[in-house]
């Protein structure tokens, strides 16, 4: 687990593979401020792009960090491997806007029984 005041080395995946945002982090940092690094680092040309923090969740060692916590306070694992650092991984969510219109559209179903039964009908007058 990370001191106050240590620096933990991470990098971020993003859905793609593509690691960002490779560097030195201090363990008081927090989650959110975290997320605003990343979506100033979104490399450019990626089909879907974060816009606020909250597009954004981090996981590591399987749990989604909250915001409002510090890397220390996430319990992030660091080992002593020399040269080693965290990945994290990026998942986007970004805000769906769905429109309320307040009108309900019903549609009307064909009974498929009924055409069924007036086409043998009418075949069998034939």
């Amino acid at each position: 687990m990370a001191a106050e005041g240590e620096n933990i080395e991470l990098k971020f995946r993003i859905y793609d593979g593509t690691d960002i945002a490779h560097n030195f982090y201090s363990s008081s940092t927090t989650i959110a401020t975290l997320k605003q690094k990343l979506i100033a680092e979104w490399p450019q040309g990626k089909t879907i792009t974060p816009k606020v923090v909250s597009d954004l969740k981090l996981i590591h060692a399987g749990k989604i960090l909250e915001n409002n916590k510090t890397l220390a306070d996430s319990r992030i694992t660091f080992s002593d491997i020399p040269g080693g650092f965290i990945t994290m991984h990026v998942v986007i969510q970004p805000r769906t806007t769905k429109k309320k219109t307040g009108k309900f559209k019903r549609t009307k179903r064909r009974n498929k029984r009924q055409i069924h039964v007036h086409a043998s009908l009418f075949s069998s007058f034939l």
